[in-house]
């Protein structure tokens, strides 16, 4: 009988040691000192993890040309952050490939040696910033959570999640946490032709927005800082093209004689951003 009883414990505590290892578990903290980037990411068991990135991007502000505006705006908040003064969370929106991630990474490798972290969170993992936040609040660093490329669809979980950390929940109020986001929608959600509609006029003429438009807007005002990025001219492209081509180590003579091929090549793209002029480089570099 004793025996029987003792087998039929064995499994039954083999049994919860299985269903406990596919619980989710609490956030733990990593090994801090094994880099300056993280990304969080859930795996399908529902366990978060941050995983060191080994091999940050290079990016550099020197390298980032004809956005001297922006710059100047994000650089100087995330000293203000790195400095410990107050400082805002940031919303980046405008055209596509006119360095809105390149300055956030360039902003990294400026001011790591001064305690700067980063911690890059999907949009489906957003719901999880409490987590984060709690993990990240008594360490000496400054974190930025960053969140590329942000959109979403009505009725997503995570607009919730994150409109309420940056409303300044109990969760999120920690001095050396800040939220940057780059996304192509300056108000991070779709906007129909229907809407238009909601709007009232009052007898003065003033226009008065809607609900729907009210609860679209209210997420990125509650961003402190909005940078705006717009497309390029043909003379800021060219611009670009010449400053990476020198940062490949093209030859001056061969930089002039690139002008051409590198508007051929950014007419063939139907776009001429900084990541077309990145990208054009490399090929030419490559090919010289």
């Amino acid at each position: 009988m004793n025996e029987k009883f003792e087998r039929l414990m064995e499994r039954a505590e083999q049994l919860i040691a299985r269903i406990e290892s596919v619980l989710p578990q609490p956030l733990g903290a990593p090994d801090w000192s094994q880099a300056i980037a993280w990304r969080y990411r859930k795996r399908s068991s529902g366990h978060g993890t941050l995983e060191p990135v080994r091999h940050v991007a290079s990016m550099q502000l020197a390298d980032l040309k004809e956005i001297d505006g922006q710059k100047e705006k994000i650089e100087r908040n995330t000293l203000q952050f790195v400095q410990g003064k107050t400082a805002n969370n940031v919303l980046l929106t405008g055209a596509r490939g006119t360095g809105k991630s390149s300055l956030i990474k360039a902003c990294l490798n400026a001011y790591a040696g001064q305690g700067l972290r980063l911690i890059e969170v999907d949009k489906a993992d957003l719901t999880d910033l409490p987590d984060i936040v709690d993990v990240v609040c008594d360490r000496p660093e400054k974190f930025i959570i960053f969140c590329d490329d942000l959109s979403f669809e009505d009725g997503e979980p995570g607009y919730k999640a994150l409109k309420s950390i940056l409303d300044g929940s109990v969760a999120a109020a920690t001095p050396n946490v800040l939220i940057y986001a780059t996304s192509n929608r300056r108000h991070l959600l779709p906007e129909y032709m229907s809407e238009n509609r909601t709007y009232t006029h009052t007898e003065d003429g003033e226009v008065h927005p809607g609900e729907v438009v009210e609860e679209k807007i209210s997420l990125s005002e509650r961003f402190g800082l909005w940078v705006s990025f717009y497309p390029f001219s043909q003379d800021e492209y060219l611009t670009i093209v010449a400053q990476w081509l020198s940062a490949l180590d093209v030859p001056e003579p061969a930089i002039d004689v690139a002008r051409p091929e590198a508007l051929v090549w950014a007419l063939e793209r139907g776009s001429r951003s900084g990541r077309v002029a990145y990208q054009f480089a490399r090929d030419y570099a490559g090919r010289l």
